[in-house]
């Protein structure tokens, strides 16, 4: 579950929902293009998989080999709430973008350590988490109070 945790999924791995099943990356989920804009006022954009439902939160990342630069997962939180991720199964580094109701980043796991079940938490109550390829965030001088531009945030690309 590359990161499905607070009470959110580690709730739901606890109920059993699908956890005996995991043996594979999860394809096929929507996906929609996010822009991360820094503090320089440089812009990335990031084509992301959408995990909306608890069974795709609970999978997340889970058994990928490699996550694209350009590429990650977005778990909306609806309503905002602490997100606790974690790492089981997941067998590259992340980075764990957490972000408030109105887009802002509030707080960044840096390469967070593969298949660790240690709890990666957001701290304050997010709207969703943003995993994206570990280091990627440093590479790109992407931090806290940086703005995150996607449908979710009413924001328009």
């Amino acid at each position: 579950m590359c990161g499905a945790g607070v009470a959110a999924v580690i709730g739901v791995a606890s109920a059993g929902v699908a956890s005996a099943a995991i043996t594979g990356p999860q394809k096929g989920l929507a996906t929609e293009t996010l822009t991360i804009v820094n503090q320089h006022g440089k812009r990335f954009t990031f084509k992301v998989e959408q995990a909306l439902t608890p069974e795709q939160q609970e999978i997340g990342l889970m058994f990928r080999k490699v996550v694209p630069a350009d590429t990650g997962m977005i778990f909306p939180w609806n309503p905002p709430q602490v997100s606790e991720m974690w790492m089981k199964n997941t067998l590259v580094p992340l980075d764990m973008v957490f972000i408030g109701p109105h887009g802002t980043i509030r707080h960044i796991a840096n390469d967070t350590v593969p298949e660790s079940l240690r709890v990666i938490s957001s701290r304050v109550p997010v709207a969703a988490t943003l995993e994206l390829q570990g280091g990627i965030t440093a590479k790109d001088d992407i931090d806290v109070g940086d703005k995150v531009i996607a449908s979710q945030f009413g924001d328009e690309k």
